[in-house]
C-alpha cells in the first residue's frame, strides 16, 4: 500500500486555505511523486508496520514537503505534470516555438518538479543527520 505522508488538515494548515475537494488524490499522488524522487534517497527510521517516519519531527516534515509539493503543482497550474506533454509547435502572435512530440514525456513539466519548499521543510534545522540524512541510502 503507499504511504501518505499528509492529511486534508495538515494541507488547509500549511496552506491556510481550503483544501481542494480532491486533496486525498493530490496527497497521495504527491506523496508517491517525492517517495520515489527525495525520501527514497533519505535515511530515517520508519515504523515497521506502515513504514512512515518513526520520528515526529521527521513525520512533519514529511508532511509539509508534500503539502509543498500539492501547492507548488496548484500555483503552477499543472498539478499531474501533463502540461509539458503533446505539443509540437505553438504560435503566439509572432512568436513561435517547436519541438519534437516524440520528445515530451511531461518529466519537464512544472507539475513534475520538486517544489522548492519541499527542500525548505526537508532542510529545518530541528532535522539533525541522526534523525534524517538526505541523500544516504544503505542496506542492512
Amino acid at each position: 500500500m503507499a504511504r501518505v505522508y499528509a492529511t486534508s488538515s495538515q494541507y488547509t494548515e500549511y496552506t491556510g486555505e481550503a483544501a481542494p475537494t480532491d486533496i486525498d488524490v493530490r496527497l497521495r499522488r504527491a506523496s508517491a511523486f517525492l517517495d520515489a524522487a527525495v525520501f527514497r534517497l533519505c535515511r530515517y527510521d520508519a515504523d515497521a508496520i506502515t513504514g512512515l517516519p518513526a520520528n515526529t519531527l521527521v513525520a512533519a516534515a514529511f508532511a509539509d514537503a508534500t503539502c509543498a509539493q500539492v501547492e507548488w503543482g496548484v500555483q503552477v497550474g499543472d498539478v499531474t505534470g501533463a502540461a509539458g506533454v503533446g505539443w509540437g509547435s505553438v504560435e503566439i502572435g509572432t512568436a513561435k516555438l517547436s519541438r519534437s512530440v516524440t520528445s515530451t514525456s511531461g518529466d519537464e513539466a512544472p507539475g513534475r518538479q520538486i517544489a522548492p519548499a519541499v527542500w525548505d521543510a526537508l532542510r529545518s534545522p530541528d532535522l539533525t543527520p541522526d534523525v534524517l540524512w538526505i541523500g544516504a541510502v544503505t542496506t542492512c
